[in-house]
């Protein structure tokens, strides 16, 4: 068995959450080194450096993990297939659709593995959603991602900055399972994203959407101001007449009332599981489908100010 000397870029609230203890109890890896621009450290990591440049230098160092906020995220993946690492990228990707397609062909011909990394596809309630719509033509599709940002991304000024994605951090994972289970290719039709009048990122969305044959009822309500009880739950009808539910971010389904999955996520242990084989292999891995929904979000969405975000 062939263990991985892995190497993480960005020690920020996903890397110590989810990162650090999966690759502590994975044995197909083993944390070598860290990079930290606010000089923060682990205890399992070999090295640790402030500059990430430092870190590529560690010769016995395979691949790396990049955890950074999106807006850097390409610099960093380009210098690491420079220098001979694969890379895994936390989502979204990149900052920009035409990055992640210089990041693909820059993979390719330095012959490493880059992997797009959708955590919240790999719960097994996705995948048995997928295979129960598989076939079927989608009448409805109810998307609602609701958060309070001050809760999951405390202090962290940089998903409100230009590039930052605002609710659609979040709400890039409800579109990563929608492309995930849905039988048929999927379109923003309609877009209305709402900016708090002080911040360059939007706290609010909502999407229309349609398929290449059917003007069905499909939406999604994306919102980063809700208190209490969190929302994650995609709800689709089929033209049939069975409904189907994931909820709690997709790791619990329910078809026609019936509770058919439901188990704790291991999105992360699933994510390494895979990275693992695609380093096995020598293959990359690149779907680019929810970030392009997002892309044509933007492109084609209507801007409406709200009230200031103020944390």
């Amino acid at each position: 068995m062939t263990v991985h000397k892995i190497g993480i870029i960005g020690l920020g609230k996903i890397a110590q959450d989810q990162h650090l203890p999966v690759i502590k109890s994975n044995p197909d890896f083993e944390l070598l080194a860290v990079s930290s621009t606010r000089g923060l450290s682990h205890e399992d990591a070999k090295y640790t450096f402030q500059d990430y440049h430092e870190l590529l230098k560690v010769p016995e160092l395979d691949v790396v993990a990049i955890c950074t906020p999106p807006q850097v995220r390409h610099q960093i993946a380009r210098d690491a297939l420079l220098a001979g690492k694969s890379v895994l990228l936390e989502k979204p990707p990149a900052a920009t659709l035409s990055e992640l397609e210089d990041l693909r062909v820059l993979a390719e011909r330095a012959g490493k593995t880059i992997f797009t990394t959708w955590h919240s596809q790999y719960n097994k309630a996705v995948d048995e959603a997928k295979k129960a719509l598989a076939g079927w033509s989608i009448k409805r599709l109810l998307v609602t991602w609701k958060e309070d940002v001050r809760h999951w991304h405390p202090g962290q000024e940089w998903i409100w900055q230009a590039g930052g994605f605002g609710i659609f951090d979040p709400g890039i994972n409800a579109l990563s399972i929608v492309t995930r289970i849905m039988p048929e290719p999927i379109f923003i039709k309609t877009s209305t994203l709402q900016f708090p009048s002080n911040r360059d990122a939007p706290i609010a969305a909502n999407l229309e959407f349609q398929t290449g044959h059917t003007d069905g009822n499909l939406q999604a309500v994306f919102d980063w101001r809700q208190t209490g009880p969190q929302s994650w739950d995609i709800e689709v009808e089929t033209d049939a007449g069975f409904t189907l539910k994931l909820s709690q971010g997709g790791s619990c389904l329910e078809i026609d009332g019936r509770l058919v999955v439901q188990e704790q996520p291991q999105e992360y242990q699933g994510i390494y599981r895979r990275f693992d084989a695609l380093l096995t292999l020598n293959r990359s891995e690149v779907d680019d489908t929810p970030f392009r929904l997002v892309a044509d979000a933007f492109m084609i969405g209507k801007r409406v100010q709200v009230d200031p975000f103020v944390e």
